[in-house]
């Protein structure tokens, strides 16, 4: 958790960016699992550090995130995730000025792992086709907020 986030100002420029990208990990589940457990290690502690907090999605074919934070610190965050290897295909779907941020308690929280996402991303799958491209960023930071409270309430 970042420790500034709940204590946001309008001064200081906040920003929202939701972003979807192809992945590009390869190899078996378990060399995948960690590849996503070291994703999430180094983004929590740079997040934390920046003042970033969101919400990272992972299935086989893609990624999805959200990003809130100061907007220097977010676009430079964005900015190394374009250049990071394990993503292709990089598309920004939203980066905007919100007077507040949704993912207050999670540098960076980490949805999907669970039965329940699974059957979450069957509904996506029916209304978009789990196609990334069609949906909107308003769309994807909604099911990643969601999906980031169920699995807080799960975890609790």
């Amino acid at each position: 958790m970042s420790q500034d986030a709940s204590h946001d100002s309008p001064t200081q420029n906040l920003r929202r960016l939701v972003y979807y990208s192809r992945n590009r990990v390869t190899g078996a589940p378990a060399a995948m699992n960690e590849t996503i457990r070291g994703i999430l290690a180094v983004s929590r502690a740079n997040n934390a550090r920046v003042g970033v907090t969101g919400a990272l999605m992972f299935n086989a074919g893609c990624f999805a995130q959200v990003l809130e934070g100061p907007g220097e610190a977010v676009e430079s965050t964005f900015e190394r995730i374009q250049q990071d290897e394990r993503h292709g295909e990089v598309s920004l779907l939203a980066f905007e000025a919100v007077e507040t941020r949704l993912f207050t308690e999670w540098s960076m929280a980490f949805v999907g792992a669970s039965q329940a996402d699974a059957a979450r991303y069957g509904d996506l799958a029916g209304e978009s086709g789990f196609d990334l491209s069609r949906m909107t960023g308003d769309k994807l930071c909604a099911v990643l907020h969601g999906l980031a409270l169920e699995e807080e309430a799960a975890a609790a």
